[in-house]
């Protein structure tokens, strides 16, 4: 590109009949999420602002670079919001400009600089730091929207990726991002952003980003490179976006004269929601998964831990809330009812051939099975237990997760351990052909594979399926599985439902139904075309273009997308 010469337009500087509005600064010193560390913050409130009414809020990163209107101010943020707000090309916007956190030295040391540690890190701290911490200090003076579609978050640099991040954990609060010369490299592990954007199911995210030919080529990356890369993506997953490219450096000649154009280009059609877009079409393996525009719905909620979600021949599926001691059923109709009482803390579910439902039930150490009349058989005593796999034989696997074990039990009723050594073995499925055993570990990223002997012991044993985990945590989380027809495996983890090729390739997320953990997986519905997920207190459901298998009839599988 040759070098254009970038000059601030007349939305950045002061209009003859534009009223002013009002930017007052404050002082930070009390955050739990960033403990230790004190900021200044500025608030600005545009003139047109009333209390009656609920105002649309914009945070920027950086806050002095973005609320300075003298001269040698690159962006004069205050001046453009005057002046798009006045003709109503943005809507009436309280503006909070924050600087990153340092922490004070004790007796004359250097003080700690926050900056990278907040806006390069990609988990949810600096999410919960805004939406916990600084929007309620606001919310004190101004009222604020509760409208995640009234909310935008921009910065410059390690600030544009911070905004990214914040919008990615938190769409349920922040819907739009602008994006200036944004470090979306290897300086805290943000190079993976581009391949996330391509697994994961898209979010209701607008994206502005911009970025110059002559950006940074350190150590962690190239700044050109890795904002293309996420243009890239973000074409590919089908996201409202737009790049606009430029010739500078890393400064804000470019970003400074685009940023009327930005703000406007991001409030576009506004009141109008920013929602998930599919325009990524099949490409994205979320879309070949799932059905289009029909995301998760609440089956049930106002219970104390549920797991083990269990579907019998009918397609009904059984679940167990663990402190209350029960068995819920959802029948064909929706509609939940109590199936058992007084379970003896069972956890994981699975039904055999033999139309029994199988438990690992926790409180007596043992492993029991139900015939639907509520006839109990206990088949193994003094076990610890968690999730349970029925063969088409009958035969058991089940993981104890606190001795790190294993266990079979043959159609004797004979018990021995057949694995020892995971650091925390969780979730256990068969694959969908009943050749392979898989278990997930959720105190790392791998759910393990071994291939099934004639006599039910367990040989070849792999870290075969790697998950991704968060930022703040290397353990995945991974809890329950379940798998789909096409020998996909869909595992629970704490950044979603992750789905596995054969392979054992992670090629899509699914976004998790809620803030909190997932435990458990099944397919369910008279077509099997339904999952169902275990979360907390609740159990959702989604409907889904794949379908799943009866768990103990092996399935003749396709051969795998090598």
């Amino acid at each position: 590109m040759f070098a254009q010469d970038y000059a601030l337009g007349p939305d950045s500087q002061r209009r003859p009949g534009v009223p002013e509005g009002k930017v007052t600064q404050h002082t930070f010193a009390s955050s739990k999420v960033f403990p230790g560390t004190t900021r200044d913050y500025w608030i600005y409130v545009p003139a047109q602002y009333s209390p009656g009414k609920p105002a649309a809020v914009m945070v920027f990163q950086d806050g002095a670079g973005a609320v300075n209107v003298t001269e040698k101010g690159q962006q004069r943020v205050p001046i453009v919001l005057d002046n798009l707000i006045h003709r109503g090309e943005m809507p009436v916007t309280i503006g909070i400009f924050i600087n990153p956190g340092v922490l004070p030295g004790n007796a004359g040391a250097p003080i700690r600089y926050n900056r990278s540690f907040e806006y390069d890190s990609l988990g949810d701290r600096y999410a919960r730091f805004l939406i916990d911490e600084i929007l309620p200090e606001a919310a004190k003076q101004y009222n604020l929207s509760k409208d995640p579609n009234d909310y935008a978050i921009g910065g410059v640099s390690s600030g544009a990726i911070c905004a990214f991040t914040v919008a990615w954990n938190r769409p349920d609060v922040f819907r739009r991002v602008l994006s200036f010369i944004g470090s979306y490299t290897n300086l805290k592990g943000g190079n993976v952003y581009p391949d996330l954007i391509r697994k994961t199911e898209p979010k209701p995210i607008r994206i502005f980003l911009q970025d110059g030919d002559k950006d940074l080529n350190i150590y962690s990356g190239s700044w050109w490179m890795a904002n293309q890369s996420m243009a890239w993506a973000l074409e590919y997953a089908g996201y409202d976006f737009k790049f606009v490219k430029g010739t500078e450096a890393h400064n804000m000649r470019h970003g400074g004269a685009i940023l009327p154009e930005a703000l406007k280009w991001l409030w576009r059609d506004y009141p109008k929601p920013v929602e998930r877009s599919w325009k990524g079409g099949e490409r994205h393996y979320a879309t070949e998964i799932t059905e289009p525009g029909k995301g998760w719905e609440l089956v049930s909620s106002g219970y104390r831990f549920t797991e083990g979600p269990a579907v019998n021949k009918a397609g009904e599926v059984f679940f167990t809330d663990i402190p209350n001691n029960r068995i819920h059923k959802i029948g064909l109709d929706g509609q939940v009812t109590v199936w058992r009482e007084n379970t003896s803390g069972a956890n994981g579910l699975m039904f055999g051939p033999d139309g029994r439902l199988y438990a690992c039930q926790n409180n007596s150490r043992r492993i029991v099975a139900w015939t639907m009349d509520g006839a109990e058989t206990v088949l193994a005593e003094d076990v610890g237990s968690n999730d349970i796999a029925v063969t088409a034989k009958g035969e058991i696997y089940f993981t104890e997760p606190q001795a790190r074990r294993v266990w079979f039990i043959n159609a004797r009723q004979e018990k021995r351990v057949v694995h020892e050594g995971l650091e925390f073995p969780n979730g256990v499925r068969l694959s969908a052909d009943h050749s392979l055993l898989l278990v997930v570990d959720s105190r790392n990223k791998w759910v393990w594979s071994f291939q099934i002997q004639p006599d039910g012991s367990l040989a070849n044993a792999q870290p075969f399926y790697r998950l991704e985990t968060t930022d703040e945590n290397s353990q995945s989380g991974g809890d329950g599985m379940t798998v789909d027809s096409e020998g996909y495996l869909y595992v629970t983890t704490r950044v979603g439902v992750q789905v596995c090729d054969q392979p054992g390739r992670v090629v899509a997320i699914l976004n998790k139904p809620w803030n909190g953990a997932l435990s458990n997986a099944v397919f369910g519905g008279p077509n099997l075309d339904t999952l169902y997920v275990t979360a907390g207190d609740k159990v959702y459901k989604r409907a889904m273009r794949r379908k799943g298998i009866y768990p103990w009839e092996p399935a003749k599988l396709p051969a795998p997308r090598l």
